[in-house]
């Protein structure tokens, strides 16, 4: 049960004042990511300001500038109300020593208005002033007060993220109802962090800032927001530290593999491992040795090797008696898998099964016997390992391709079909070590530097899509010496919103010069196996050219591939632009990368392309990603498992959360059920961030 001191801040938004259903519907949209949750009063606390208009600074109207937000101390000298039945404005005159102002209300009441600005009052008036015919004018200001009632702080306004249809004054009186609900919550904080850092207490954080009083204080440094930004790194970590503990909990089991199918695997390799490729199977075959169960990420740069890995640890799996499965987010990665594997495992007498979605009726029944029976040592796949008909005979190593694509969530899911098996993810996305904390701190990690031998360096250029015809012939020239070309276009089909060349209309364009067969396309709408035909016909080079959507930028394997036309690459992120590079270059033959932007380039756009221009090193380039954008969608999909944070920064705040992540492996050490006093206070601290799922772990035992 959540703590109940949070019942007034867990209300919904429609419980404060003057917030609607209407209301509450535009707030959801600004403050929710998920469409089905409900808007709450803790979603306004968390909304933080991004700017603030400072009246402080006091203008004369005779120096007032045009068009400027300026801040007026006037005398009311006098009303002059619109004449009935017209529509006219009502004015309000007021002078300072250097000159008469008109403020100008449209469809004001005249009431209102002599309650407002009282004649002979000196008021504090503050809006963007007009000139006409040589006369100042104010229309509806902004801000008005009696200077004898106006502090230095009424004259600061915090500004705030908005969403269309909502104002920033209900806004504001919204969050400030949110405030006054604020209870007064246990500190969970460890109190030598709080003094080392000056972290103010969180109740004086949110308040503070709430109320910035200058440009400073919306800083990402500034010690209201990094204590804010503490707590929820905190949250998280914690939520990740528990996860951790239940899923080590469960016994792990000793595999360690008799050498005999790793000889006949390491004889059939057509090459040598890297001396990287060594190095982290040993730590892997050290994880799979111990009784603990293997919590491991695998991180390797594109075409680093990491599937090979992944199959000598299967292998010894297979050796040790037991079964393993390879989780691939695709369908078309799946099969690749099973393809490229399939020779391999046959060399070493290891039986390999392939399981999709696709199969049905008597062939996936016969599959299905096979996995129960232990007829097959590796099963490949997609999400339908972890369907409920699929029983294993001794699962004992799940391997995970491609990480991001899944959560903690599914994680677990998979690992119960087995007794605690072992669990080692990869990832060819290199993720900057801030969020491989943030998403991965309840794993162990391995990097996976080097590429394998053979390997040749990609030569990357940029070109403004002015130079298309010439990049179309030369392409065509390249072709025609059977080289085979990627050419990826950003959207599916033609959108009312972007003016970006659809994949379908690419194709046709293209089909034009180089011929009908010889290019082929691959998008999201497809169904699986038009995919797969498209891309077997590319492989096999029937089509040289391959138009698709970004479903290849991840895994897709065509050695042949030597060329990469990424078009709107201004539109991509950096990662990403990484990934789908990776597709070419995995031959023995020098490959290139061209991409296309549309000019003029905003400096962002600029920086990215100058730094693939510059490096093939995929974790330099996801530290620049993440300096250039922020975490925001780092790494190309929504669904990414990553945490999706209110406060934090994780390009700012990357030293909070590495202090986070010791501190919340500190607390499950010391106190593994939340039982003792700062416990029950990180209880409250796990709701209120929305960490309910590891309190809930924590019950489950």
């Amino acid at each position: 049960m959540r703590p109940s001191v949070l019942d007034s801040i867990f209300a919904p938004v429609t419980s404060l004042d003057g917030v609607g259903p209407k209301l509450a519907r535009l707030m959801q949209s600004l403050l929710v990511r998920a469409p089905d949750e409900a808007v709450r009063v803790r979603d306004l606390l968390f909304h933080l300001p991004s700017g603030l208009i400072d009246r402080r600074r006091r203008g004369e109207v005779a120096t007032a500038p045009e068009g400027v937000p300026v801040t007026l101390t006037l005398r009311i000298d006098r009303h002059q109300p619109n004449p009935r039945g017209t529509s006219q404005p009502y004015r309000v005159f007021g002078q300072d020593e250097t000159g008469e102002i008109a403020l100008t209300y449209f469809r004001a009441q005249p009431r209102w208005l002599e309650d407002l600005l009282p004649i002979g009052e000196t008021m504090i008036v503050s809006g963007r002033v007009e000139w006409f015919n040589g006369r100042p004018s104010m229309v509806h200001p902004d801000f008005v007060s009696r200077a004898d009632e106006t502090d230095g702080k009424a004259l600061v306004e915090p500004v705030y993220p908005m969403t269309a249809g909502l104002s920033g004054k209900v806004l504001r009186r919204a969050i400030a109802g949110a405030l006054e609900r604020l209870p007064v919550l246990p500190d969970w904080m460890d109190s030598a962090l709080a003094s080392r850092h000056g972290f103010p207490s969180f109740d004086a954080a949110l308040r503070a800032a709430h109320d910035p009083q200058d440009g400073k204080d919306l800083l990402p440094e500034a010690l209201p927001r990094q204590r804010l930004a503490y707590d929820e790194l905190l949250a998280a970590q914690l939520a990740l530290a528990l996860a951790r503990q239940r899923m080590k909990k469960a016994k792990g089991r000793v595999l360690v593999g008799t050498g005999e199918k790793e000889k006949l695997l390491r004889a059939a390799l057509p090459y040598t491992l890297t001396e990287g490729q060594t190095q982290v199977l040993a730590e892997i075959a050290g994880d799979m040795a111990s009784p603990d169960r293997m919590l491991r990420l695998l991180q390797g740069d594109v075409g680093a090797g990491k599937t090979v890995v992944a199959l000598f640890a299967m292998c010894i799996a297979a050796e040790a008696g037991a079964q393993s499965c390879l989780l691939a987010p695709t369908e078309i990665l799946a099969r690749q898998h099973a393809d490229g594997l399939s020779k391999l495992c046959e060399a070493a007498g290891l039986r390999l099964t392939l399981l999709t979605g696709r199969d049905n009726g008597r062939a996936r029944a016969a599959k299905l016997a096979a996995i129960a029976n232990g007829e097959t040592d590796i099963v490949v796949g997609t999400h339908a390992l972890f369907q409920e008909d699929v029983a294993y005979h001794d699962l004992g190593l799940v391997v995970v391709d491609e990480q991001h694509r899944f959560g903690v969530q599914q994680r677990m899911a998979l690992q119960k079909k087995g007794q605690a098996p072992d669990l080692l993810v990869m990832t060819a996305t290199p993720i900057p070590r801030t969020l491989v904390l943030a998403a991965f701190g309840d794993m162990d990690v391995s990097r996976l530097m080097g590429k394998p031998a053979g390997r040749k360096p990609i030569t990357t250029v940029a070109a403004s899509l002015d130079r298309l015809p010439e990049i179309v012939q030369r392409i065509g020239a390249a072709i025609d010496k059977g080289e085979r070309v990627y050419w990826v276009v950003p959207l599916v089909e033609e959108s009312e919103k972007s003016d970006l060349m659809a994949a379908d209309e690419r194709a046709r364009v293209l089909r034009q010069f180089f011929g009908e067969a010889r290019v082929g396309l691959v998008h999201g709408r497809m169904s699986g196996e038009e995919k797969d035909a498209a891309m077997a016909d590319f492989k096999a080079g029937v089509t040289r050219v391959i138009v698709a959507t970004t479903v290849i930028e991840v895994g897709v394997d065509v050695p042949d591939a030597t060329i990469i036309v990424i078009e709107h690459a201004e539109r991509f992120g950096l990662s990403q632009l990484h990934q789908l590079r990776g597709r070419v270059g995995r031959g023995s033959k020098p490959s290139s990368c061209v991409l296309l932007y549309k000019a003029p380039l905003g400096e962002t756009a600029k920086a990215r392309i100058a730094v693939m221009r510059e490096s093939e090193d995929g974790f330099r380039i996801a530290e620049e990603d993440l300096r250039l954008r922020g975490e925001g969608d780092l790494l190309g999909t929504k669904q990414s498992g990553l945490p999706a944070f209110r406060i934090a920064d994780l390009s700012q705040h990357g030293e909070l959360l590495a202090i986070a992540r010791d501190d919340a492996r500190l607390i499950v050490h010391r106190d593994p059920d939340l039982k003792g006093g700062r416990g029950e206070a990180l209880k409250t601290l796990l709701y209120l961030f929305g960490r309910d799922e590891a309190v809930r772990l924590l019950r489950a035992g």
